[in-house]
């Protein structure tokens, strides 16, 4: 049976039922790369060794020093700085930092020295929920843990609006063009097996974080929550409120 819904804590790593060591695929949409971020920043405060990278791409912006152009371990070994966190990347295209495949994420997890990796294997171009495309999501087979990201923002909201792939929505979930993302909704792309259930491994936990939790949205992402919590896959359920991620910047 699912857990219930976290209790807040202190510690997002806590909240998401992080071990140690881990290989954390992140998918969906909502502030995954917020999410890497301040997850590598609470394990490398707690002394563990971590790798930041994508399947995919991220703006260049995003993909802060100190970087290692290679997944051999022992360069990514060489360009460890104590207490950072470390980006592994492939290369840069041309304003977009491109990383390495899910293969080589794979590993890089199992060879290397870093007791955590973690990898956005997904896009979503800003929006708040989204339906993966044919090729989406591109998750290493060897992920121990996947979180599979909303942004409470788009409960409310015309699905046009506020969603990255609307006709994978509208063809997974029946839904037409001029939906409204309800919670019901909502919980229909995150649960179906080619929506927010896709390629995940079959070992591998699964965490469903609903992030953008405001006032305004409290009571719709409490209900969604609750619908996301019974579903047997799903290991536990998390809100994040703003509070919980607006401080966490982008590593210096």
């Amino acid at each position: 049976m699912a857990l219930q819904p976290e209790v807040m804590t202190a510690s997002l790593v806590d909240r998401l039922g992080i071990g140690h060591p881990e290989l954390i695929s992140i998918v969906g949409a909502g502030g995954k790369t917020t999410l890497l971020h301040a997850l590598g920043r609470e394990l490398t405060r707690d002394g563990y060794r971590v790798v930041l990278t994508t399947t995919t791409r991220m703006a260049a912006d995003q993909v802060t020093e100190p970087v290692c152009w290679s997944t051999i371990p022992d360069d990514v070994a060489a360009a460890h700085v104590p207490g950072i966190p470390l980006f592994v990347m492939s290369g840069l295209n041309p304003d977009k930092a491109v990383g390495p495949d899910p293969d080589s994420v794979d590993r890089l997890f199992e060879r290397s020295a870093a007791d955590h990796v973690i990898v956005e294997a997904d896009g979503a171009r800003t929006m708040s929920i989204k339906a993966p495309a044919d090729h989406e999501p591109m998750i290493p087979s060897r992920s121990t843990v996947v979180i599979v990201v909303v942004g409470a923002d788009a409960l409310g909201k015309p699905l046009l609006d506020v969603a990255h792939r609307p006709e994978q929505i509208v063809h997974l979930t029946g839904a037409d063009n001029d939906s409204i993302v309800t919670p019901d909704l909502a919980a229909a792309v995150l649960l179906h097996p080619d929506g927010g259930l896709k390629n995940i491994p079959q070992d591998a936990r699964i965490a469903m974080a609903i992030t953008k939790v405001s006032a305004d949205a409290d009571e719709a992402a409490e209900e969604l929550a609750s619908l996301l919590t019974i579903h047997p896959r799903v290991d536990r359920v998390v809100t994040l409120p703003h509070r919980d991620l607006e401080q966490q910047q982008p590593f210096n």
